[in-house]
């Protein structure tokens, strides 16, 4: 199974940046090891802190993986370009947050892409992206 996690602005500073709310771990660190714990699943990971960027790769992966873990971060709240990007390609996705989001500021609590995904998962730290991977992995094999 192939697996895209493709990650929007500032989770590139996960570990770093507010740690109260997205924890001391970084998002590398976590991925090695999700990549460890799953060793039949051919990973990709992508960042960026640019929506064109995000949208671009969702294309170019969409077309190729049996699923995509995506945390768009506040993108997450009001891209239309992502949302769309999501629905053009055939992979499913799964919106992941680290935080709960619905335990935050207001803006926080919609979400733009979630209707174009097959679920949400938020609140769980970095276990939220092992969560989307067990979810698609269900899918796939369903």
């Amino acid at each position: 199974m192939k697996i895209s996690i493709i990650n929007g602005p500032n989770l590139n500073l996960t570990g770093k940046r507010e740690p109260e709310i997205y924890g001391t771990q970084s998002l590398e660190s976590y991925f090695q090891v999700l990549a460890t714990a799953y060793p039949d699943v051919e990973f990709t990971f992508f960042q960026s802190n640019i929506e064109g960027e995000i949208v671009d790769e969702i294309q170019r992966a969409g077309f190729d993986v049996d699923g995509i873990v995506i945390n768009a971060g506040a993108y997450s709240h009001y891209s239309l370009a992502i949302a769309d990007a999501l629905r053009a390609v055939p992979a499913p996705a799964v919106e992941v947050h680290l935080s709960n989001v619905y335990n935050r500021e207001p803006e926080r609590h919609h979400s733009a892409i979630a209707p174009a995904c097959v679920g949400i998962i938020a609140g769980f730290g970095p276990d939220s992206y092992r969560l989307a991977v067990e979810a698609l992995d269900t899918i796939h094999n369903a």
